[in-house]
Protein backbone atom coordinates (compact mmCIF):
# COMPACT_ATOMS: atom_id res chain seq x y z
CA UNK A 1 0.00 0.00 0.00
CA UNK A 2 0.99 3.30 -0.69
CA UNK A 3 0.04 7.08 -0.36
CA UNK A 4 0.05 10.29 -2.57
CA UNK A 5 -0.22 13.84 -1.81
CA UNK A 6 -0.35 16.42 -4.34
CA UNK A 7 -1.37 19.86 -4.37
CA UNK A 8 -3.69 21.39 -7.81
CA UNK A 9 -4.97 24.84 -8.21
CA UNK A 10 -8.02 25.57 -9.68
CA UNK A 11 -9.19 28.81 -11.00
CA UNK A 12 -12.57 28.84 -9.26
CA UNK A 13 -13.40 29.87 -5.04
CA UNK A 14 -13.11 27.01 -3.00
CA UNK A 15 -16.97 26.83 -2.37
CA UNK A 16 -17.38 26.45 -6.39
CA UNK A 17 -14.70 24.22 -6.19
CA UNK A 18 -16.41 22.34 -3.49
CA UNK A 19 -19.95 22.44 -5.03
CA UNK A 20 -18.37 20.39 -8.49
CA UNK A 21 -17.13 17.51 -6.11
CA UNK A 22 -19.96 17.32 -4.45
CA UNK A 23 -23.02 17.36 -7.14
CA UNK A 24 -24.28 15.22 -9.18
CA UNK A 25 -25.04 17.91 -11.58
CA UNK A 26 -22.14 19.65 -11.22
CA UNK A 27 -19.96 16.28 -11.47
CA UNK A 28 -21.77 15.61 -14.33
CA UNK A 29 -20.90 18.51 -16.73
CA UNK A 30 -17.20 18.18 -16.04
CA UNK A 31 -16.85 14.72 -16.17
CA UNK A 32 -19.17 14.27 -18.96
CA UNK A 33 -20.51 10.78 -17.05
CA UNK A 34 -23.51 10.18 -15.01
CA UNK A 35 -22.79 10.27 -11.05
CA UNK A 36 -24.18 9.51 -8.02
CA UNK A 37 -23.30 11.89 -5.31
CA UNK A 38 -24.69 13.05 -1.56
CA UNK A 39 -23.21 15.26 1.16
CA UNK A 40 -24.53 12.64 3.68
CA UNK A 41 -21.85 10.49 5.86
CA UNK A 42 -22.09 7.11 5.21
CA UNK A 43 -23.75 7.23 1.40
CA UNK A 44 -22.28 5.47 -1.35
CA UNK A 45 -20.62 7.64 -4.33
CA UNK A 46 -20.00 6.39 -8.20
CA UNK A 47 -18.01 8.56 -10.77
CA UNK A 48 -17.08 8.10 -14.07
CA UNK A 49 -19.87 5.44 -14.73
CA UNK A 50 -18.44 3.55 -11.63
CA UNK A 51 -14.99 3.67 -12.79
CA UNK A 52 -14.40 5.33 -9.03
CA UNK A 53 -17.14 4.25 -6.34
CA UNK A 54 -17.27 3.96 -2.39
CA UNK A 55 -18.33 5.69 0.90
CA UNK A 56 -18.49 9.69 1.72
CA UNK A 57 -17.13 9.61 5.17
CA UNK A 58 -17.21 13.69 6.17
CA UNK A 59 -17.90 16.59 4.65
CA UNK A 60 -16.85 20.74 5.75
CA UNK A 61 -18.93 22.57 3.33
CA UNK A 62 -16.41 24.47 0.95
CA UNK A 63 -13.13 23.43 3.06
CA UNK A 64 -13.15 19.53 2.81
CA UNK A 65 -14.08 16.27 1.56
CA UNK A 66 -13.15 12.88 3.19
CA UNK A 67 -13.76 9.23 1.30
CA UNK A 68 -13.23 6.04 1.10
CA UNK A 69 -12.49 4.31 -2.16
CA UNK A 70 -13.30 0.74 -3.25
CA UNK A 71 -10.39 -1.42 -4.32
CA UNK A 72 -11.63 -4.49 -3.41
CA UNK A 73 -10.61 -6.54 -0.31
CA UNK A 74 -8.47 -4.50 1.99
CA UNK A 75 -7.13 -4.72 5.36
CA UNK A 76 -7.00 -1.21 5.40
CA UNK A 77 -9.34 1.54 3.91
CA UNK A 78 -8.20 3.80 0.88
CA UNK A 79 -9.21 6.86 2.18
CA UNK A 80 -8.90 10.34 0.35
CA UNK A 81 -9.24 14.06 1.81
CA UNK A 82 -9.33 16.99 0.20
CA UNK A 83 -8.91 20.38 1.56
CA UNK A 84 -9.54 23.47 -0.35
CA UNK A 85 -7.36 26.64 0.82
CA UNK A 86 -8.26 30.05 -0.82
CA UNK A 87 -5.31 30.81 -3.14
CA UNK A 88 -4.63 34.33 -5.52
CA UNK A 89 -5.52 32.02 -8.19
CA UNK A 90 -8.67 30.15 -7.26
CA UNK A 91 -8.34 27.33 -4.72
CA UNK A 92 -5.23 25.10 -4.08
CA UNK A 93 -6.87 21.96 -3.81
CA UNK A 94 -4.66 19.56 -1.20
CA UNK A 95 -5.18 16.15 -2.16
CA UNK A 96 -3.79 12.98 0.50
CA UNK A 97 -4.82 9.50 -0.73
CA UNK A 98 -3.95 6.72 1.59
CA UNK A 99 -3.23 2.80 1.22
CA UNK A 100 -3.87 2.76 -2.12
CA UNK A 101 -2.55 -0.70 -3.47
CA UNK A 102 0.60 -1.37 -5.12
CA UNK A 103 -0.93 -2.65 -8.43
CA UNK A 104 -3.09 0.46 -8.58
CA UNK A 105 -0.60 3.00 -7.56
CA UNK A 106 0.73 4.21 -11.00
CA UNK A 107 -3.14 4.76 -12.84
CA UNK A 108 -4.63 6.14 -9.30
CA UNK A 109 -1.54 8.95 -9.38
CA UNK A 110 -1.87 9.19 -13.28
CA UNK A 111 -5.63 9.75 -12.92
CA UNK A 112 -5.47 12.30 -10.35
CA UNK A 113 -3.33 14.72 -12.51
CA UNK A 114 -4.71 14.06 -15.86
CA UNK A 115 -8.25 13.20 -15.23
CA UNK A 116 -9.20 14.23 -12.33
CA UNK A 117 -8.40 17.44 -11.65
CA UNK A 118 -7.55 18.14 -15.34
CA UNK A 119 -10.98 18.33 -16.18
CA UNK A 120 -12.14 20.15 -12.94
CA UNK A 121 -9.31 23.05 -14.33
CA UNK A 122 -10.75 22.86 -17.66
CA UNK A 123 -14.39 23.27 -16.78
CA UNK A 124 -13.64 26.32 -14.63
CA UNK A 125 -11.33 28.27 -17.20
Amino acid sequence: MKDYKKYFIIPASPEEVYKALTNPLAIRLWTGEPAEMSEEPGSEFSLWDGSISGKNISFIPGKKIEQQWYFGEQDEPSIVTIILHPHAQGTSVELRHTNIPDTEYADITQGWGESYFQALDDFFA
